[in-house]
């Protein structure tokens, strides 16, 4: 039954359609588990993904650009991809508020990127220079540099002011996520 389409089968049920339509037959014949797949944004074209959550880390590619959809490192958020990240990502993201004037900003930059490094593909991690996206500072009553704001769902769920190291950061996450 699974070897055919699920069109051609009138008794197919949704998960073996999901199997189906998402190239995951063979697991579903082992009995394995199928899960409905998650929504990823390109960081490089923004084209919206769709992919099994199991294969997040075999290092995925952009159905559009053939781009990889996790690089290790942060992505310089403008306003506009704040929002489609926020919005369309089914992982959570990390975004980091900061300005090119601030000291500790500077700081914590290396240690946001080997964050990135230790996080993704399981968060997305945003940079956002709050000097030229002052909507977004407004808009999240930003008050302090460097904030981190954690948002899953599309929601702020977390946030955390001041600098940390790689360590403390995907620490915090952990703790945010359980």
């Amino acid at each position: 039954m699974l070897g055919l389409a699920p069109r051609q089968c009138a008794r197919t049920t949704p998960g073996l359609r999901a199997a189906y339509n998402h190239g995951n037959s063979n697991h579903a014949s082992r009995g394995e588990p199928v899960s409905d797949p998650i929504h990823i944004v390109c960081p490089q074209c923004e084209a919206i993904n769709r992919l099994a959550p199991a294969r997040l880390s075999d290092n995925p590619v952009c159905g559009k650009c053939a781009q990889a959809l996790f690089n290790g490192k942060p992505l310089d958020a403008t306003s506009e991809q704040f929002t489609r990240h926020i919005s369309r990502n089914d992982i959570p993201v990390l975004v980091d508020f900061w300005a090119e004037w601030c000291g500790p900003c500077k700081m914590m930059a290396p240690h946001y990127a080997q964050a990135a490094q230790r996080l993704e593909p399981q968060l997305r991690l945003l940079k956002v220079d709050t000097e030229r996206a002052q909507d977004l500072s407004a808009r999240f009553a930003i008050r302090s540099i460097p904030t981190l704001a954690l948002f899953k769902g599309g929601r702020e769920v977390a946030r955390q002011a001041g600098a940390m190291d790689a360590g403390r950061i995907a620490a915090w996450v952990q703790s945010q996520l359980g």
